[in-house]
């Protein structure tokens, strides 16, 4: 292997960093825009969530290199939804669920807004990290507020162009947590899942 060809192949390579499969290596496909949350953000973004994933049911809906969906499963989320609309990307999370033995993860080629058109089932943490620039963080938040995919105690952790900042909250969710590391902006949020009737 050329020493650029290495260079491209570590790349391409994530490190979980917590949990029962802590330091395992994630390999994601060579794509234009396919941008994993980086080492530093996710251990933030993880002591923020400690002792809130165990037994519970969590959803990545861009899941892209699967890192923070594979990072929940190793810190023993009992259910991990990761959706993908593109399928080079799916057959490479597939495979690495496979190799990885997580039972608990279901990867679902789809397209983010269109998956959140079906019935709801209600989620306990919602990850959405979409690609930048593409106008799809603030249409996701409010259609989670409003149908029902989000449990009682829910948490959903946002991802933005630190340029663009994040987008409006729907009414009654609290930014409780909010970082930057270089061209990122995330924060946690807790929801007020909107209900009819008020």
């Amino acid at each position: 292997m050329s020493p650029g060809s290495r260079r491209r192949a570590c790349a391409n390579q994530v490190r979980i960093i917590g949990g029962r499969l802590r330091g395992r290596q994630l390999r994601f496909a060579d794509l234009p825009g396919l941008r994993p949350t980086g080492d530093r953000i996710r251990e933030t973004l993880f002591n923020w969530l400690q002792g809130r994933l165990y037994g519970r049911r969590c959803l990545d809906l861009f899941a892209g290199s699967g890192a923070l969906g594979f990072e929940t499963a190793s810190r023993g989320a009992a259910e991990v939804v990761l959706l993908e609309r593109d399928p080079a990307v799916v057959r490479g999370l597939r495979e690495t669920a496979r190799e990885l033995g997580l039972v608990e993860v279901q990867i679902i080629q789809g397209d983010a807004l269109r998956w959140l058109e079906a019935p709801a089932r209600p989620f306990d943490v919602v990850f959405l990290d979409p690609p930048f620039g593409a106008g799809l963080l603030g249409r996701c938040l409010q259609r989670l507020a409003s149908d029902g995919w989000l449990s009682a105690d829910a948490w959903v952790y946002l991802e933005a162009d630190a340029s663009a900042g994040l987008p409006p909250l729907p009414a009654g969710w609290t930014l409780e947590r909010e970082k930057r590391a270089g061209q990122v902006l995330y924060g946690l949020v807790r929801p007020r899942p909107i209900r009819d009737g008020g």
